[in-house]
């Protein structure tokens, strides 16, 4: 176990400490918020991208609080606090030290919200130990992910053929962050420890279905969609996750470590989720729905007919299919939150950010149903891009809370 000097070092973590410096674990809610903010303000990066600096944050955040607290194992760590420390001082000092690392031109903003939360502190050597211990978390972070292949040059070399994707319009921009399926995982030990088996074949049946699917109700014209279908699709474009994080934290009374576990689970998996999706995108290279349909004639399917204008409802992001990254993160996040809550009702109010409009999940599945559509609905993934990539997400979200993020016996 890391031994750490620290002013006033006396107890262990979870002994003697003051009541009224833990019990609130506002700070962690405030940070998280602040930290999606400066992402959204200085990174200006695509949903699946920002999911990394949430998870630097959150596992810092994370490590600094039960580093204090106890209660749970520390990630990819075993350093720990005097007893006597502020969690809620380690919890702000961890997350302004990572976001002040990655993203210096929001130094002002983010020493004026340092200061905010310290003067709710008493001052002191518990202050002065938590925030202490808190760098020293955050300096563990940056070390660990540092050269973690994050926005590497990865190219695409597949040649345009039937099947396989190719840039599409309206920008037909080349594969946009294909680093994510080559990143280090988080959690995981590797990209590719949770692909799945191949996309349906050209020739299929089920590859029939799913373009006659996205055919009738994907298109930006004349489908078969309902309007509260096109909202779910439009809905999904962009969802403020942190935000329906921390209320649900806060409505259900959760201390200071439980909230950071929250988010640090949620992120994490999330995070391992985009990268085995990218993988999958990266090795299967499947090609969009838009292209599919436009260019059937050439997939050798009798069962599939070619329609070349046709255009998705949402405009397709630039890369492959198959895995959908939001079906893949879904299935991630429902099966991180009903392993950390312990059971299926997660009870989620969610805004999105596209639309303005929110929704009350109260059980995983609803979510999960939702995501999946979404896409189909949106036009811009096949349902088994979105199906398989939701079970994968279950699937390594399973598996990452087996040896992490656990309560101490």
């Amino acid at each position: 176990m890391l031994a750490l000097a620290l002013p006033g070092a006396h107890a262990s973590a979870g002994e003697d400490r003051p009541a009224e410096a833990v019990s609130d674990a506002s700070a962690v809610v405030e940070w998280m918020r602040t930290a999606d903010a400066t992402i959204a303000a200085e990174a200006r990066t695509a949903p699946p991208e920002k999911l990394f600096w949430e998870a630097y944050v959150s596992t810092a955040v994370y490590n600094a609080v039960v580093g204090v607290e106890g209660r749970f194992t520390p990630y990819k760590w075993d350093g720990r606090a005097p007893g006597t420390a502020s969690s809620a001082a380690a919890a702000a000092a961890a997350a302004h030290q990572v976001l002040r690392h990655h993203f210096p031109g929001a130094a002002p903003r983010l020493d004026t919200a340092l200061t905010g939360t310290l003067a709710k502190i008493p001052d002191g050597e518990a202050e002065d130990q938590g925030v202490a211990f808190g760098k020293l978390a955050a300096d563990h972070i940056i070390d660990l992910r540092r050269d973690d292949g994050r926005g590497a040059s990865v190219p695409f070399p597949a040649r345009p053929r039937p099947g396989v994707w190719r840039p599409t319009p309206p920008d037909h921009a080349p594969f946009a962050s294909a680093w994510i399926g080559r990143v280090r995982p988080l959690l995981l030990d590797s990209p590719h420890q949770f692909r799945p088996g191949p996309p349906p074949a050209l020739h299929s049946a089920r590859y029939a279905r799913d373009l006659h699917e996205l055919a009738a109700y994907g298109g930006r014209t004349g489908s078969h969609r309902t309007p509260e279908q096109t909202d779910t699709a439009r809905y999904f474009t962009n969802l403020d996750l942190q935000g329906a994080l921390g209320d649900h934290a806060t409505r259900h009374g959760f201390g200071i470590a439980e909230t950071a576990r929250l988010y640090a689970a949620a992120n994490t998996a999330q995070a391992d989720a985009v990268i085995a999706a990218w993988d999958a995108k990266l090795h299967y290279g499947t090609w969009r729905p838009v292209t599919a349909i436009r260019e059937a004639d050439t997939d050798g399917n009798p069962a599939t007919r070619a329609d070349r204008h046709w255009e998705p409802l949402l405009v397709t992001p630039a890369h492959p299919d198959y895995l959908s990254g939001h079906a893949t993160m879904g299935g991630a996040l429902m099966r991180a939150l009903t392993g950390v809550l312990g059971t299926a009702r997660v009870d989620l109010r969610i805004r999105s950010t596209a639309t303005g409009a929110s929704r009350h999940y109260r059980y995983a599945h609803e979510y999960e149903r939702d995501v999946v559509d979404a896409r189909v609905w949106g036009g811009i993934h096949t349902r088994t891009a979105d199906e398989v990539g939701n079970a994968t997400g279950r699937r390594l979200a399973a598996w990452a809370l087996r040896r992490y993020f656990r309560p101490v016996p």
